[in-house]
């Protein structure tokens, strides 16, 4: 037990020794050049102290470059994340830039605002506060605050072609159809005199003509007789509410009784004839 707790403790204390370990910037230099190659301005950095607002023109070139060590050894170490931030305070806008460093933490990084990444927030007469992020895994987070760094006002960039779908749609006012008019009583009325006047001629000429139906309510012959009421009420029935597959169901359903209905109506009363005759 002795020795592996020796060994925990060894660790643990290697650990907090590493984790103790802070970074720290060395030769922190900047360099303005023209779209000509001319040093506009060329100064060392402290990482304690911001310099004079750095400006930048249209076609200007700012090269940077410096070395990332340990405090206590003073020996080049490479981070597993080094950033440079862009930030607007005012807007709260910021941009994310990566800068390669190698295994002796040696750094260089150059931002040619004839071609500016992507990464730069939107400007305007503002300055942006540009500072070195550094994340590791084995030693302290560190930020250290560069300087400040005006650079021409970036244009208004152009709509997306699906931006319009992002806007405010304008209410929806529904509107319906208007009711349908209903033609006057009277014509209505006429029409339905029209449509049984059939019914009252045919039973005109009945009382002419003097038809019997004596066996009308025979036995034999009612079942026929309510059967096809009941086929009339359907076809009423589906003029004012059924669809025309229930009438086709219905109308199913009443078809066979009134078939076998109606051949023991009509044997029945071909056996009364034949009785007469």
């Amino acid at each position: 037990m002795v020795p592996r707790i020796v060994l925990y403790i060894s660790w643990l204390l290697l650990a907090v020794c590493v984790h103790a370990s802070s970074l720290s910037l060395q030769n922190l230099r900047f360099t303005i050049t023209s779209s000509t190659a001319t040093q506009l301005r060329t100064d060392v950095l402290s990482p304690n102290k911001k310099p004079n607002p750095l400006t930048l023109g249209p076609s200007d070139t700012l090269k940077l470059t410096f070395q990332i060590t340990e405090s206590s050894e003073g020996k080049g170490v490479q981070p597993h994340q080094t950033f440079l931030r862009f930030y607007d305070s005012v807007s709260g806008e910021e941009g994310i830039q990566p800068v390669r460093v190698t295994p002796g933490g040696k750094a260089k990084f150059e931002l040619n605002m004839a071609r500016p990444p992507p990464s730069l927030p939107p400007t305007t007469n503002r300055p942006l506060e540009v500072s070195l992020i550094l994340g590791s895994f084995v030693h302290d987070p560190a930020k250290f605050e560069l300087f400040d760094l005006y650079i021409p006002p970036s244009q208004t960039p152009a709509p997306h072609p699906d931006e319009a779908k992002f806007h405010e749609l304008p209410l929806i006012h529904h509107t319906f159809r208007p009711e349908q008019k209903v033609p006057p009583k009277f014509v209505s009325a006429v029409f339905a005199a029209l449509v049984l006047s059939p019914w009252v001629v045919l039973l005109g000429l009945w009382s002419n003509v003097g038809v019997r139906v004596p066996h009308l309510f025979s036995p034999h012959v009612v079942p026929f007789t309510v059967l096809l009421g009941a086929f009339e009420a359907l076809l009423c029935w589906y003029w004012v509410d059924l669809k025309l597959g229930q009438v086709l169901l219905y109308g199913g359903i009443l078809a066979l009784p009134t078939v076998f209905a109606g051949k023991t109506a009509l044997s029945t009363i071909g056996g009364w004839r034949t009785k007469k005759n």
